[in-house]
C-alpha cells in the first residue's frame, strides 16, 4: 500500500533540517505501517517501542538526554544502535503523553537521529496535557483514512482499515464501507 504520506516521509527524512515528525491519525489508518515501510525503504534500523504495550520504555526518557536514552535503549534491547542508521519510533505515545515534551531534546541534542512517534489518540492527550510542549521543535503530521478509489485499488491485497472488505469483496458490516464511496 503506497500513499501520498509515504512521500511525505521521504522527504522528511531527507531534511537536512529534520525535527522529530508525530504522526496523528485514527486507529487503523495505517501509522505504524508507514513507518515501518520507510525503515525498510530507506535501509534503517528501525527501534520500535510500543508504549501502550510496554510503558516501561518510557523511563529511558525520564533524564531528558537523547545519547544516554539511546544507550539504555541499546542496552535494554540487546542492539547496537547508531543514529545515522536508526529510525526510533515511539508508538502509541498516547500512553505516555509526557514523552511529547523530550522529543524536543533529541532535535538539539542528536538530530542526526530520525525520531516518528505516533498515536491514535493524541488529540486528547494534546488538549489535557500537563506539561511544556516543544513548540516549533516538533513537526506534526496528521494522517487520514484511506478514501479515494485509486489509493483503494492501489491496496488491492490489503484490508480496509474499517471492516475485513477488499476491493473485491463486499463490505461485512451493514453499511458500504467508507473506503469503496
Amino acid at each position: 500500500m503506497r500513499r501520498s504520506a509515504s512521500s511525505c516521509l521521504d522527504s522528511w527524512l531527507a531534511s537536512r533540517d529534520r525535527k522529530p515528525l508525530v504522526l496523528r491519525g485514527a486507529r487503523q489508518v495505517g501509522k505504524t505501517w508507514l513507518v515501518r515501510d520507510l525503515a525498510q525503504r530507506s535501509g534503517r534500523q528501525l527501534v520500535e517501542l510500543n508504549l501502550e504495550r510496554h510503558p516501561a520504555y518510557a523511563e529511558h526518557f525520564r533524564d531528558n538526554d537523547p545519547n544516554q536514552t539511546l544507550r539504555n535503549l541499546a542496552a535494554d534491547l540487546s542492539l547496537s544502535l547508531q543514529p545515522e542508521s536508526s529510525l526510533l519510533f515511539l508508538d502509541e505515545i498516547q500512553a505516555t503523553p509526557q514523552l511529547l515534551a523530550s522529543l524536543r531534546w533529541f532535535r538539539e541534542d542528536l538530530p542526526e537521529l530520525p525520531v516518528i512517534a505516533a498515536g491514535s489518540l493524541l488529540e486528547f492527550a494534546l488538549r489535557d496535557h500537563q506539561f511544556s510542549m516543544p513548540v516549533g521543535r516538533i513537526s506534526y503530521c496528521h494522517l487520514g483514512a484511506c478514501r479515494s478509489m485509486s489509493s483503494w485499488k492501489r491496496a488491492a491485497t490489503d484490508r480496509c482499515g474499517k471492516c475485513s472488505a477488499t476491493p473485491n469483496s463486499a463490505c461485512g458490516s451493514r453499511r458500504r464501507c467508507t473506503a469503496r464511496r
